[in-house]
């Protein structure tokens, strides 16, 4: 695999022409009011998984139009005070998993909330929330990124990012949680559903993407053959006449538009021989980031990233926000 996308001088400053509605802020405003109607209701049930460091939830709350949402919560087993937290997204394809399979941040001294992405949980990880949605679903490419992509109101990841609110929203409730303390982090999907919270929600004081998907949609249909953006461009293929209505859709969801409105801290990463989540792509959002920024940046890495050295910057990055008073 060769570098394929923008050389690296480029990338440090390619910041493309945001594509907008108009109705943007209107939109998201009117789409969180409507759920927040509905009372939160989040219960966390100890659940014994056989740990001896570490204290287990199983979390459930009220997220898209009071449907329920899963989750786990870690903390570590000797704590003492409120814990700064990590509110976590799944990448795409995956679902809660168990406990087990998310012992980073809670080692580390954090408390971590992990939440299920709804509908998902097939592909790599299992999960445990179904999707529900109001409207009529018109035909689709088999996965995600073309559920309901006709009308913004009937997307799909509209429903998650709501869910993705009212994640950080519930991990605040927690008696062990400080509710000023929160960060919100992902790989690939994840990534791009925190920085969608990070310009939807004031909580978050850290936002840590790393080889963030959702971003700069038309530019990753044109450049890359990978999945899941190819979703889209097959999608279009059969649709020719949907095409316009599909990017005016996605205008409502790109990542890059969220950066915008963040004002949290920000530690990125990003894979320089990435075709899954392109570099210009993730330069886009990160360029565009209204809040503090940083980047780490693998030069000879795929969507794996940084792997576990970007954990460690992550961990090492967390540090100063529980360091906090």
């Amino acid at each position: 695999m060769a570098f394929f996308d923008l050389p690296l001088d480029q990338l440090r400053t390619y910041q493309p022409p945001r594509h907008e509605p108009a109705d943007f802020d209107a939109f998201w405003k009117d789409t969180l009011h409507e759920s927040a109607q509905f009372p939160l209701q989040a219960a966390f049930t100890p659940y014994d998984c056989g740990l001896a460091t570490v204290d287990a939830f199983d979390v459930s709350f009220r997220g898209y139009r009071d449907q329920v949402v899963r989750g786990w919560l870690m903390l570590p087993k000797h704590r003492s005070g409120k814990l700064a937290c990590v509110v976590e997204y799944v990448g795409y394809g995956g679902g809660r998993g168990f406990p087990l399979d998310w012992l980073t941040w809670s080692s580390a001294g954090f408390a971590h909330l992990v939440m299920d992405t709804r509908g998902q949980g097939s592909y790599w990880l299992h999960g445990d929330t179904p999707d529900h949605d109001d409207t009529p679903t018109p035909p689709q490419i088999p996965g995600f990124m073309t559920r309901g992509i006709v009308n913004p109101t009937g997307y799909y990841y509209r429903r998650v990012f709501v869910d993705a609110v009212r994640a950080v929203e519930a991990a605040c409730t927690h008696p062990d949680v400080d509710a000023e303390r929160i960060a919100v982090t992902g790989g690939s999907q994840g990534g791009g559903i925190a920085l969608a919270v990070s310009g939807l929600s004031a909580i978050p004081k850290i936002v840590m993407p790393d080889v963030p998907f959702l971003c700069h949609f038309r530019r990753a249909t044109q450049i890359t053959n990978d999945h899941p953006y190819q979703e889209i461009v097959d999608y279009c293929k059969i649709h020719r006449d949907h095409v316009e209505q599909v990017f005016t859709t996605l205008s409502y969801f790109d990542a890059v538009n969220f950066a915008a409105r963040a004002r949290s801290r920000s530690l990125f990463s990003v894979g320089l021989m990435d075709t899954v989540c392109p570099p210009s792509t993730v330069f886009a959002a990160f360029n565009h980031f209204a809040g503090d920024k940083d980047i780490r940046i693998w030069e000879y890495n795929r969507h794996e990233g940084g792997g576990s050295h970007q954990v460690m910057e992550k961990i090492r990055f967390m540090q100063s926000l529980a360091a906090q008073p």
